[in-house]
């Protein structure tokens, strides 16, 4: 998996929180540098430990499943980028909640970095350097959760949906281009 993948990737993943930390800053109304720092470093840190963690998942059942690891790598990112989507199409609306409490927080941050985790086992199979990939997955989702609170205090949820689905379907594609790539169809 080259850089710019990792990097669609790592966008791709950080969605969620991006779209939790817009409704943070709805709630938060008036956000100062400390929140926006306090809300990435959560997300960002939890979205970087999660991949580590699924990792080490797959790398204990590697040798078992080598053969079907294309699909398992695909099939998790499809799952995982359906359900924005889906997510992102829903017409329930959330409530914002300005809290950003150990535990609100926690909760959230696990919450959004579970894709993390699955897609961390995924790259076990992939040709993945698991510090690099979780430190960039991490980065980006620390600025791009920070700058969702701001944006949030400043928009409102006009883009919340939007980011969900762009990020859905960016995963969604690179689980296409797995599949392809391992079965031959792709160089």
């Amino acid at each position: 998996m080259g850089l710019l993948e990792l990097v669609l990737l790592a966008v791709g993943l950080s969605m969620d929180a991006f779209a939790v930390a817009i409704c943070k800053g709805l709630a938060l109304k008036k956000v100062d540098s400390g929140q926006m720092a306090l809300v990435g470093l959560w997300f960002g840190g939890f979205q970087a430990l999660m991949p580590v963690l699924g990792y080490f998942v797959g790398v204990l059942f590697r040798n078992v499943i080598t053969a079907i690891d294309h699909w398992i790598a695909f099939g998790l990112l499809v799952l995982i980028g359906g359900g924005m989507i889906r997510e992102a199409l829903s017409k329930d609306e959330e409530t914002a909640d300005a809290s950003l409490g150990f535990k609100k927080m926690l909760l959230l941050a696990i919450a959004t970095s579970i894709d993390a985790l699955a897609v961390g086992v995924s790259f076990a199979f992939l040709n993945v350097h698991i510090f690099t990939a979780a430190g960039l997955i991490g980065v980006i989702t620390f600025g791009l959760s920070a700058v969702g609170v701001k944006v949030g205090s400043v928009f409102g949820a006009k883009y919340q949906s939007r980011a969900e689905l762009a990020g859905g379907v960016i995963l969604i594609l690179i689980g296409v281009k797995i599949l392809l790539e391992h079965t031959g169809l792709l160089g």
